[in-house]
């Protein structure tokens, strides 16, 4: 299992606020960056994640490793994965539940996957494989969806369990995601919450969602609104202290607006503390 012992408050490092980390003191406990954006050794953007982590310790989060493909993994994108995590020593690695490629061909999105025991086979096989390139647990990410599968035998938390029981991996519990799905299903998002094997979690994001005409999506352009935020409270009291991120990837705002969401997130964690003692 991944090391539980970061528990503070990060924020995802985008490029409009690079001068403010290379120039500033930065009041965070980690940075959480994309790492297809900095897999190409050389260059601007290597260099400046280089100076970034003498200063913060660094998560790596992925976006495309396509976990649920039924081909198989890219064996050339884990090698240069493997590479920047060498270099970079990240916190954590990570990537999500979905799949995004098969026979060379790329979608460019995340894409759902039913919830069977063939697919838990396929996925956990995946998982083996990634692990044993980059030789370290990897995260999982929980998805944010927008169809279901009538063929799936299981709920996406009694996936996620299996998952992590029969690979070793940890979870990265994405709060807006469980609403964002829970909207758009009608299911129960504090039943998924207390559905998870909160053993297995060891980051958490927090991010903002946009309405569409009939379903909530995923957009990442908007501060946490109050319903995520009601719902990382909830979800404080059974997980206790774990490393949490605010997640920004467009409509991106001046850094303070961004600490001082994180600085929200840090109230509910004292607040939470306090019920604890």
């Amino acid at each position: 299992m991944p090391d539980q012992t970061v528990s503070g408050y990060g924020l995802g490092l985008r490029k409009q606020h690079y001068g403010d980390f290379l120039d500033h003191a930065v009041p965070v406990d980690f940075v959480e960056v994309i790492s297809e954006n900095f897999m190409i050794d050389g260059g601007r953007p290597r260099d400046i994640l280089r100076r970034v982590r003498e200063r913060h310790p660094v998560a790596l989060h992925g976006v495309s490793m396509s976990i649920g493909s039924a081909d198989g993994l890219d064996r050339a994108y884990l090698d240069r994965l493997r590479a920047l995590v060498d270099e970079i020593e990240p916190l954590f690695v990570s990537d999500h539940l979905s799949w995004s490629r098969f026979a060379g061909f790329s979608s460019h999105d995340l894409l759902p996957l039913p919830y069977t025991d063939e697919v838990l086979d396929l996925v956990c096989a995946n998982i083996a494989t990634a692990q044993d390139v980059l030789g370290r647990p990897m995260l999982i990410e929980n998805p944010s969806s927008y169809v279901a599968f009538d063929g799936s035998t299981m709920t996406e938390w009694q996936f996620l369990d299996a998952m992590c029981k029969r690979s070793g991996c940890g979870l990265l519990l994405d709060i807006n995601n469980i609403f964002v799905s829970a909207t758009n299903h009608g299911f129960d998002p504090l039943a998924y919450i207390d559905g998870v094997p909160v053993d297995r979690v060891r980051q958490v994001h927090l991010a903002g969602h946009s309405r569409g005409q009939n379903l909530l999506i995923d957009t990442h352009d908007q501060p946490v609104p109050p319903t995520v935020w009601a719902l990382y409270d909830h979800a404080l009291d059974r997980l206790g202290p774990v490393a949490t991120m605010i997640e920004r990837d467009d409509a991106i705002p001046p850094l303070a607006d961004l600490l001082g969401e994180l600085d929200h997130a840090r109230s509910i964690g004292a607040a939470r503390n306090r019920r604890a003692a």
